[in-house]
C-alpha cells in the first residue's frame, strides 16, 4: 500500500488561515504555526454553560502543550515579535506536526524544531518534543506549561506531587471546572529534558499564565542540540469521577513508556488504520489528495473511546466559528458514521453508543412534544445528550428528520457488521423506538399516511407538510423495524407495517419533489433532498429517480456550494450516466471548498459565500465525499445479506478515473477488499 499524499509545506506565518488540527478521539488540539504558543484545546464529552445562549456547549478546555523559553534573561513571552515562523509540516500517514520557528534574543539565534502528536492507543496522552540549538552558548530556560489564559472556567484543585506519595512521578495536575459547572476536566504534565545532566528545576519565572508550570535552567553550548519532552494527559467527568486523579495515572504511564514508544505506537496505529486507504486510480494527484485528507480527518476525530460521539467540526474549533457548540447532530449519523462502518468500525459504535446513552432524553424530548417512542434531539448535548439547540429553538420544532437518521445510523451499522448481539442489544430499542415516534407523529390522511408540518434539510422560514426526506427516512426505518422485529422474534408495532406501506411522497408528473405545494422558485427551491433516495438511501425506484434526477441536476448550480448535499452531485450525475457532468459537479461541489493549510475542508464553499468564516474540517461534507467514494461510486448499497451481495449497480465513475481499490474494508467482522472498476459490479472479496 503507497503511503497517502501529505499536504503542501506551509512556508512562513500562517496569517488569517485556520492552524492546522490534530486529534485523536478523545482530544482535540488546534496548535498554532508557532506552537509554543497556547492554540485550543477540546475534549470529547467536556461541556460548559455558553456564556452568551446560556446552554450546555462544547467547552475550550486548558492548552497543554504550551511552552516558553529565555535567552540570557530575555523571554520568548515578552518579545513574541522577535519570533520568526519558518515552517509547519503535516505527515498524515502518522499524524505528526513538524514545525520549525526562530528565536533570537540578546543576540543568540536560537533554531527550535517541535514535534507534536495526540496518542492513538492512549488516546487521554498528546505529546510534544520541542529540539533547541543556540548558536551561541547562553543561559537558557525551558518552560512547559498547561495554560489557562482566558479558559471560561474556575481551577478546582493543583497538585505539584503525587498524592499521598513522594515526587517525580509527574510534574503536577490540574482540576478544571467548566463555567457553570457542567462538568470538570482533569490535567496532569510530566517533562523530560534530554542533552544536559546540569540542568536545575527553577521557579517559573516570565508571566504568569498556569498555576502549573516547569521550567529548567542551564548554561547551553553553542550548537547543541537540547530536547523537551512534553506528555500531557487529559480525561473530561464524564470518564471519570476523579479526572484529576485518573490524568495523574494515565500521565505517569506515559512517561513510564516514554516518548519514542508512545511514539511508535501511535505510528503502528495509523499504520494500521491505513490500511482502509481509498485508492484512486485514474483520478489524479488532486483527488487522491482530497481522499486521503477526507479520509486522515475524519479517522483522527474518532475513536473506540470517544465518550461523547463528535461534532460538526469534529474537536476542531476557532474563536470565529463554534457556532453549533460542539452539539451532536443528524449530520454525524447521517455522513460520518456510514464511511467509518467500513473503515474503523469500533469507532462508529463508540458514536452511536452515545445515542444509547442519551435514550431518555430522546423518550423525555418525545414527551414534551406529546408524542410517544424516542425523538433525538436537532442539538444534542454533548454531556447530556438532551435538546441544546438555542432558542427559541425553531428548527427543533420541525427537524423530525433527526430521529430516522439515527435509527438509519443503527441499521447501516447493523448490517455492515452482521452483528446479533448489537441488533438485539443497541440497535432495536433505538430503531424500535423510532418507529413508534414515527407512528405518533403521521397523520392519516385522505391519500394515506401523512408527517405534516415537517422540516427537511433545506431549513426555511416556514415548515411544510410530507417534506422528502422525511417521508423517504421514515419508510426505511419502518421497513427495517419490521425486518428486525422478525429477525429477533419482537413483536412489530401495530400500525407500523400499515405507515410504511402508506406513507405519501410529494409525487408530481413522475417526480419526487422535496415537499406537498413545492415550488422551484421558493426559498431555498433547488435543495436536491428528493435525491437522497436515489443515494445514500436508495429506496427510489428506477422510473422515479431518473426523472427526479433530470428534474433536480439542472438546478444545482443554484444549490451547489452549500453545506453538506453539495459533496453529493458527483455521484448523482453518475447514476444519471454522465460521466463528464459527474467530474465537473464533484469539482463544484467538493474540490472548490478546499482552502487554507493543510487541505481542510470547510463548511461554505468560499467563492460562493465570502461572507461565511472559514470553518472546518467540516464532517458532513468530507463524509459524503467519503460515501460517495465507498458506497455512491462503487454502487454498494447495504443490506442484511452477505457483503457480496450490496454490489446493486455497476461501477459509474467521475470521467477519466479508473477504478476505486482499498485493499481492507471491515464487513461483517472481516476484512474485505474492494475493487470498483468503471462498467463492471464492484467485487468484495476477502482481504
Amino acid at each position: 500500500m503507497p503511503e497517502p499524499l501529505n499536504p503542501s509545506i506551509v512556508k512562513g506565518s500562517g496569517g488569517t488561515a485556520l492552524p492546522a488540527y490534530l486529534a485523536n478521539g478523545l482530544v482535540g488540539l488546534r496548535v498554532r504555526d508557532n506552537p509554543l504558543a497556547a492554540g485550543m484545546a477540546l475534549v470529547c464529552g467536556y461541556s460548559g454553560l455558553h456564556p452568551e445562549k446560556k446552554i450546555e456547549a462544547a467547552a475550550v478546555a486548558p492548552y497543554p502543550l504550551a511552552a516558553n523559553l529565555c535567552i540570557n534573561g530575555v523571554w520568548l513571552s515578552d518579545l513574541p515579535h522577535q519570533l520568526t515562523v519558518i515552517d509547519q509540516a503535516y505527515d498524515f500517514s502518522n499524524g505528526e506536526l513538524l514545525s520549525h520557528v526562530r528565536f533570537a534574543g540578546d543576540g543568540v539565534i536560537a533554531e527550535i524544531e517541535i514535534l507534536t502528536f495526540c496518542c492513538r492507543h492512549q488516546p487521554a496522552l498528546v505529546v510534544q518534543e520541542i529540539a533547541i540549538a543556540c548558536d551561541r552558548a547562553c543561559d537558557l530556560k525551558l518552560q512547559a506549561m498547561i495554560d489557562i489564559g482566558g479558559i471560561h472556567g474556575r481551577l478546582k484543585a493543583c497538585a505539584t506531587k503525587t498524592p499521598g506519595g513522594g515526587e517525580g512521578d509527574f510534574d503536577g495536575s490540574l482540576l478544571w471546572e467548566s463555567e457553570g459547572g457542567f462538568s470538570t476536566c482533569g490535567f496532569a504534565l510530566a517533562t523530560e529534558l534530554r542533552g544536559t545532566d546540569d540542568a536545575a528545576l527553577e521557579a517559573p519565572g516570565g508571566g504568569d499564565r498556569s498555576p502549573l508550570v516547569t521550567q529548567y535552567g542551564f548554561r547551553a553550548r553553542a550548537g547543541k542540540a537540547y530536547r523537551l519532552v512534553q506528555i500531557a494527559s487529559l480525561v473530561p467527568s464524564v470518564m471519570h469521577k476523579q479526572p484529576d486523579r485518573q490524568a495523574e495515572r494515565l500521565v505517569a504511564f506515559g512517561a513510564h513508556q516514554g516518548f519514542e514508544k508512545l511514539r511508535a505506537a501511535t505510528r503502528a496505529e495509523w499504520k494500521e488504520l491505513w490500511k482502509g486507504r481509498i485508492l484512486l486510480h485514474g483520478a489524479g494527484r488532486q483527488w487522491q489528495e482530497l481522499a486521503d485528507s477526507a479520509f486522515y480527518y475524519l479517522n483522527a476525530s474518532v475513536h473506540a473511546s470517544s465518550p461523547a460521539s463528535t461534532s460538526m467540526f469534529g474537536l476542531a474549533t476557532w474563536h470565529d466559528y463554534h457556532y453549533y457548540y460542539g452539539h451532536v447532530m443528524w449530520d454525524i449519523e447521517t455522513f460520518s458514521v456510514p464511511p467509518l462502518d467500513l473503515l474503523q468500525p469500533e469507532a462508529a459504535r463508540a458514536l452511536l453508543e452515545y445515542r444509547v446513552r442519551a435514550l431518555e432524553g430522546a423518550r423525555s424530548n418525545a414527551q414534551c412534544f406529546g408524542r410517544r417512542g424516542l425523538q433525538f434531539p436537532w442539538e444534542s448535548a454533548p454531556t447530556t445528550g438532551e435538546e441544546a439547540a438555542p432558542s427559541p429553538g425553531t428548527s427543533a420544532w420541525h427537524e423530525d428528520h433527526v430521529s430516522p437518521d439515527v435509527a438509519l445510523a443503527f441499521i447501516h451499522h447493523a448490517q455492515a457488521m452482521g452483528d446479533g448481539n448489537f441488533l438485539r442489544d443497541k440497535a432495536w430499542p433505538v430503531v424500535s423506538g423510532v418507529a413508534d415516534w414515527i407512528a405518533s407523529r403521521a397523520h392519516k390522511g385522505r391519500h394515506g399516511w401523512e408527517i405534516r408540518r415537517s422540516m427537511g434539510i433545506a431549513e426555511r422560514k416556514e415548515e411544510c407538510d410530507n417534506e422528502a426526506f422525511t417521508m423517504l427516512s421514515a419508510k426505511l426505518v419502518l421497513d427495517a423495524a419490521l425486518k428486525a422485529a422478525a429477525l429477533l422474534s419482537r413483536p412489530a408495532g401495530s400500525q407500523w407495517r400499515e405507515i410504511a406501506a402508506h406513507l405519501k411522497l410529494p409525487m408530481r408528473d413522475g417526480v419526487l419533489v422535496s415537499h406537498d405545494g413545492y415550488r422551484v422558485n421558493e426559498e431555498k427551491g433547488a435543495t436536491p433532498s428528493p435525491l437522497m433516495g436515489v443515494f445514500p438511501l436508495g429506496n427510489l425506484d428506477a422510473e422515479v429517480a431518473r426523472a427526479t434526477l433530470d428534474f433536480y441536476l439542472p438546478l444545482a448550480k443554484d444549490y451547489i456550494g452549500s453545506p453538506m448535499l453539495s459533496s453529493l452531485y458527483g455521484v448523482w450525475a453518475a447514476r444519471a450516466g454522465d460521466r463528464a457532468l459527474s467530474l465537473k459537479l464533484l469539482e463544484e461541489g467538493y474540490g472548490k471548498f478546499r482552502a487554507g493549510r493543510f487541505c481542510q475542508i470547510l463548511e461554505y464553499r468560499p467563492d460562493k459565500f465570502p461572507e461565511q468564516p472559514q470553518a472546518g474540517p467540516f464532517f458532513a461534507n468530507m463524509g459524503g465525499f467519503l460515501m460517495s467514494l465507498l458506497y455512491g461510486f462503487p454502487g454498494l448499497q447495504p443490506g442484511w445479506g452477505e457483503a457480496e451481495s450490496w454490489a446493486r449497480h455497476d461501477v459509474v465513475l467521475p470521467k477519466g478515473w479508473q477504478a476505486i481499490e482499498v485493499e481492507r474494508l471491515w464487513l461483517k467482522g472481516k476484512p474485505m477488499r474492494l475493487v470498483a472498476e468503471e462498467g463492471q459490479l464492484s467485487r468484495l472479496t476477502p482481504a
